[in-house]
């Protein structure tokens, strides 16, 4: 970008401070504008700096973290970068920053990190360019469909989602009834926080939403989140259509990628598929989607006004792999329509 993104650094630790300073500051397209230790200094660097993005602490002094990002998406909205330590707790706490408006999240470095921080600069420009929806209280869920109002075909359905995923699966697994078709899910997450997220679609959801595991039978009325980590998740069948967890390097950069999950799904399901690219940076699942396409799989892509980072999006569009463009509204109750029985069978 030609001007450098403006951060405000926010964190109770100096030393933190100074090495998300560092970090940052190594990017000319990035400039730290200034720091504060708490959210009442951050408020006040807020008004006089007016930066592009904030990165924020999770567990501050006189406010949490969560407290102060939901005034900050209440009162100004702007791109706020969560940083939390990569636990259990952290986790929680970083989805629930994530359902509440926050752009991503990253880890804070453990002893021995190559890459402290990770790609957090590229994270910053990528908000620095969002166009931030407008902070509202959510809108209730339309409830799903019943079971017998639902009869549901042979096709699976692959989704595959990165920056912005958390709020986006959340609006379209909630259309979801119970019986839903089989879904596998890619979603760029560190690796503890995928059982979090699992547990918590699964508590929003109608379905059974869990973390794939190795050889875990594609079932239908069941969800499978690609755990974060050392494997990528594929579709295999023997018998019957199933997950594989398998060892490769990083594909895109990441791992698990999606661009694996969804040539799986093409090997194995071709027509009787259903693939679906949402919001994120990079061009991660573009060629996957592209290769489900050409296998005679439907596919749907999120809109560019309703994805947080139409990057991954985007890319597979201009590929030609998208065969319908929708708002992230409207993408579970499409993907319903094209894996519903047809009256006279199945799918």
């Amino acid at each position: 970008m030609s001007v450098p993104a403006r951060v405000l650094v926010v964190d109770d630790s100096a030393t933190m401070r100074g090495l998300i300073t560092a970090v940052l500051s190594a990017d000319p397209e990035v400039s730290v504008i200034g720091q504060a230790g708490d959210a009442l200094e951050a408020r006040e660097a807020i008004k006089k700096l007016n930066p592009d993005v904030v990165t924020l602490d999770i567990e501050m002094p006189n406010m949490n973290g969560l407290d102060f990002l939901e005034k900050i998406m209440r009162l100004r909205p702007m791109p706020v970068i969560m940083v939390s330590t990569l636990t259990h707790r952290g986790a929680d706490a970083s989805l629930a920053a994530l359902e509440i408006g926050a752009f991503d999240c990253v880890g804070k470095p453990l002893p021995g990190d190559a890459r402290p921080f990770g790609d957090l600069a590229e994270k910053v420009k990528a908000a620095a360019r969002s166009q931030r929806r407008q902070y509202t209280q959510p809108a209730p869920a339309t409830p799903p469909p019943a079971v017998a109002d639902f009869r549901v075909g042979r096709k699976i359905v692959a989704i595959g989602s990165s920056t912005g995923g958390v709020e986006a699966l959340i609006a379209v697994l909630q259309k979801f009834p119970a019986n839903c078709p089989p879904t596998v899910i890619t979603q760029h997450m560190p690796p503890t926080f995928t059982k979090s997220f699992a547990e918590r679609l699964n508590r929003l959801c109608a379905p059974v939403v869990q973390e794939a595991t190795d050889g875990a039978r594609l079932e239908i009325g069941k969800i499978y989140l690609a755990p974060g980590g050392e494997r990528h998740l594929q579709v295999t069948s023997a018998h019957a259509p199933c997950c594989r967890l398998v060892e490769r390097d990083p594909v895109n950069g990441h791992r698990p990628s999606v661009d694996v999950l969804f040539d799986s799904v093409a090997e194995l399901a071709g027509r009787n598929a259903v693939g679906v690219i949402l919001t994120g940076m990079g061009r991660d699942g573009a060629a996957g989607l592209l290769k489900m396409r050409h296998a005679g799989a439907r596919t749907l892509g999120q809109n560019e006004k309703t994805s947080v980072v139409y990057g991954m999006p985007r890319v597979a569009y201009e590929l030609g792999a998208v065969e319908q463009q929708l708002p992230l509204n409207a993408i579970g109750e499409e993907i319903l329509k094209m894996t519903a029985a047809r009256k006279e069978g199945t799918d």
